[in-house]
């Protein structure tokens, strides 16, 4: 008898997502934008929920690019409290910034990082 393959759960599954590519493709072109909002937002927030970020965090990163911009967010020493999902976040900012180029693609990382904290407040406000 053949063996079952194993169940995942949805968040196991978005959890092995490459963000930094749908960042990298969905902030400049208009054919990624629909998987980075929506796959890509959901599997950031489940990945930086599970490392315990704040929804207020990423908030105030997003308020950074707005003022500064990814390259300058992606600088940052501490762009997040904890130091492994800095260096994640700092990771995918990097990628985003190559990529994006416009002042309309930082706009759009900004707007994504807003997402990703509305989704982690959804997931935390859902468990209570």
């Amino acid at each position: 008898m053949p063996s079952s393959p194993e169940t995942r759960t949805d968040d196991e599954l978005l959890a092995t997502t490459d963000v930094a590519v749908l960042l990298r493709y969905g902030l400049t072109q208009d054919a990624f934008r629909t998987a980075l909002f929506g796959d890509g937002a959901v599997a950031a927030a489940v990945t930086l929920d599970r490392l315990g970020v704040l929804p207020r965090s990423l908030v105030f990163v997003a308020d950074i690019v707005r003022a500064g911009g990814l390259a300058y967010a992606a600088e940052l020493p501490e762009p997040l409290p904890s130091p492994e999902p800095a260096a994640l976040l700092r990771d995918w900012l990097r990628d985003a910034a190559q990529a994006a180029g416009t002042p309309e693609a930082e706009t759009r990382a900004a707007r994504w990082l807003d997402a990703v904290a509305e989704i982690i407040a959804l997931r935390r406000a859902t468990r209570r």
